[in-house]
């Protein structure tokens, strides 16, 4: 049975049937429940979209979903989205989110599963976050010099206790590397993430985790970053994603190649950006080597 199922959704999904459903009915207000990672965004709700309306032209799409995710669908093109009072990991319950505004859609969708019903994008779709351009003014907050050279990094997937293995370096490793940049005065390095811990305390190191939002990320990673390193994360995806142009080196380090944005097999819609992968040996990060990525970073600069 279970074979069986798999090939039901294969070919058609319940994605698709559901919007055949809601088409003949002529329903178009769709409530789509997303509590889980902000990576899946342009990886999965991207595609979503573009579905949904390539069924359904007029539809009107409304997404409920964490604090933390929030701004982040501002970059997909005309949803709307509320702020929903729960946190990740808990069940929503979508009666009481939407208690005010229950008559307002037609059509509800929760345990959205981009993996199995949406398939069909990989290598073939490209995610793209529509950047506005008042969101460059979101750096002068931060009072970095425009012409000082400064390397992101992510130094921890906050979703790495979600899988089966380990998506991140040790934190020596990201020391060591960042001793290596401070060394060889190639720039400063920025900080981005959820919670700071005191492990990078250096003269050159800008901690900003838990200082930023994630429209704020992007634009300090836009405007002033030229170069990024990060393990497949939601940092990684929305940066790599990003629909406009400005030039960007990034290295990405891998466990487990057949997820993220290599799962996707597009390019990013930036064609300034460059894009080094680092794959562990074994599926194994922590066998990726600081030189490896200090040379995929600065190689020819």
């Amino acid at each position: 049975m279970g074979l069986i199922k798999d090939i039901y959704c294969k070919w058609k999904s319940p994605l698709d049937t559901t919007l055949q459903k809601a088409k003949k009915a002529n329903h178009h207000r769709f409530l789509l429940v997303w509590n889980r990672g902000l990576g899946d965004i342009p990886l999965g709700l991207f595609a979503l979209v573009y579905r949904i309306r390539e069924m359904i032209p007029h539809a009107s799409i409304t997404f409920l979903t964490r604090k933390d995710l929030k701004d982040l669908f501002l970059l997909l093109d005309q949803v709307n989205v509320m702020e929903g009072g729960f946190k990740r990991g808990e069940k929503v319950d979508i009666a009481k989110e939407i208690a005010n505004t229950h008559d307002a859609f037609d059509v509800y969708l929760d345990g959205i599963d981009p993996t199995r019903w949406l398939s069909w994008q990989l290598g073939t779709l490209t995610p793209k976050l529509r950047w506005n351009v008042s969101f460059d003014a979101l750096v002068q907050k931060y009072n970095l010099d425009p012409n000082e050279t400064y390397i992101g990094a992510h130094v921890n997937s906050e979703t790495g206790i979600y899988y089966g293995y380990e998506k991140n370096w040790n934190c020596n490793k990201w020391r060591n590397l960042f001793q290596k940049i401070g060394d060889a005065k190639k720039g400063k390095v920025i900080l981005f993430g959820m919670a700071k811990d005191g492990a990078f305390d250096m003269d050159h190191v800008i901690d900003l985790r838990g200082e930023t939002n994630v429209i704020e990320m992007l634009s300090l990673i836009k405007n002033r970053c030229r170069y990024l390193v990060a393990p497949d994360s939601g940092v990684l995806s929305c940066a790599y994603y990003i629909d406009t142009h400005f030039p960007i080196n990034i290295v990405s380090i891998w466990s487990d190649p057949r997820q993220g944005i290599l799962r996707q097999k597009v390019a990013s819609p930036n064609p300034e950006c460059k894009h080094s992968p680092l794959i562990g040996d074994a599926g194994d990060v922590s066998t990726i080597d600081i030189n490896q990525v200090y040379t995929a970073l600065f190689d020819g600069s």
